[in-house]
Order: C-alpha cells, then structure tokens, then sequence
C-alpha cells in the first residue's frame, strides 16, 4: 500500500529554518499533487502548501514568502522550505499526496515543529 513518511521537524528558534521531508513509498512520479497542512494544539487542521507533478505551487497567506515548497526529483521527496519561523507556526506538519489516477488521498503520520525561543 502506498505510504508517505514526514521527517525534518524538531525544535527551532523564532526566526530560524527547517526543511521537512515527504517522501512515498513509490515514486515521485506517479503523484499528481502533494499538499502540506498542519494542526496547531487545540486548532483545526490548515493548509499550508501545495505543488503539482507539474511544479505549480501554492500557499497560504499565513506562509507565503516564508515557505517553498518543492518536488525533489533525485531525492524522491517533496520538500517545505521553512524560513523566518514564527511562534504561531508551531504545529504538527503532515503531507498528503494525490496519485494519478487514484482519487484516494494519503497522508502521512506527521512530523513535530515547534518554534520556541
């Protein structure tokens, strides 16, 4: 069964960076379009980011020109960028992915950031 696995999360300063990692258990190119989302204690999950097998990118508001996100051919993994981190983006960060042809949704188990000073 396909599976995605989030890594790179930990415990960083307000204004530092950290890159997290998605990376499935098949290949790169049989997914269509990879979201990123986050879910603060006590808060709803929330989109953050997305990019298509086709390189298009979007984000949120609370993100953009903070985050990238990207697809990593070589690595077989998607990647979100995190720079200038704020307090606020404390969240446990999943990523899903869409295959082609599949309207099926995966997410991965998610991974830990937390901006602390």
């Amino acid at each position: 069964q396909f599976q995605l696995v989030e890594s790179g999360g930990g415990l960083v300063h307000p204004g530092g960076s950290l890159t997290l990692s998605c990376t499935p258990s098949g290949s790169l190119s049989n997914i269509y379009v990879s979201n990123w989302h986050r879910q603060a204690p006590g808060k709803e999950r929330e989109f953050v980011a997305t990019v298509t097998n086709g390189h298009l990118t979007s984000y949120a508001d609370s993100v953009k020109g903070r985050f990238t996100v990207s697809r990593d051919t070589a690595k077989n993994t998607v990647l979100l960028q995190m720079d200038n981190l704020k307090p606020e983006d404390t969240a446990t960060y999943y990523c899903n992915a869409r295959l082609i042809g599949d309207m099926q949704i995966y997410w991965g188990q998610g991974t830990q950031v937390t901006v602390s000073s």
